[in-house]
């Protein structure tokens, strides 16, 4: 039997879009496919401890047409692995020993989390030219004074 697009639901998908920075080197899995590590910026910048990451399918990450940021599709319903490698202390050579910690998260929250620059409070260079200059309280130095 023939499938037609017709028969088949139309499955609803979310479009991410981030920083070409925040995409790794795509890696083969065990399974054979190839996939793509993405990092998760903290949504505070204040905020130092690392990053979160998630792995997909390196087909589903795709580059803008600008050539500036990548995108990429999601299912809405769906759920997506997210990890942290987080210090758990250090070895007798003193090296740093790592964990990973793991958790599910909807692909809904996930976006929120990707796009959090957004909700930023960004500052205008108009406003910080606008505000008057503070200089020093000195005299204008003469242009005789200023040797040539």
């Amino acid at each position: 039997m023939e499938t037609t697009e017709k028969n088949t639901p139309k499955r609803e998908e979310l479009i991410i879009k981030f920083g070409k920075g925040l995409v790794g080197k795509p890696f083969m899995a065990k399974t054979g496919k190839e996939c793509v590590g993405i990092k998760i910026p903290n949504a505070d910048p204040a905020d130092k401890t690392p990053w979160e990451s998630i792995v997909v399918g390196a087909n589903r990450v795709h580059e803008d047409k600008f050539g500036k940021g990548m995108w990429m599709k999601l299912p809405v319903d769906g759920q997506t692995r997210v990890s942290r490698s987080v210090i758990t202390g250090q070895d007798e050579n003193g090296k740093n020993i790592y964990e990973n910690t793991s958790r599910m998260v909807s692909n809904r929250d996930l976006k929120s989390m990707m796009e959090s620059y957004k909700s930023r409070e960004k500052n205008s260079i108009r406003d910080a030219l606008a505000q008057p200059a503070v200089h020093g309280t000195g005299e204008k130095p003469r242009t005789s004074d200023m040797q040539r």
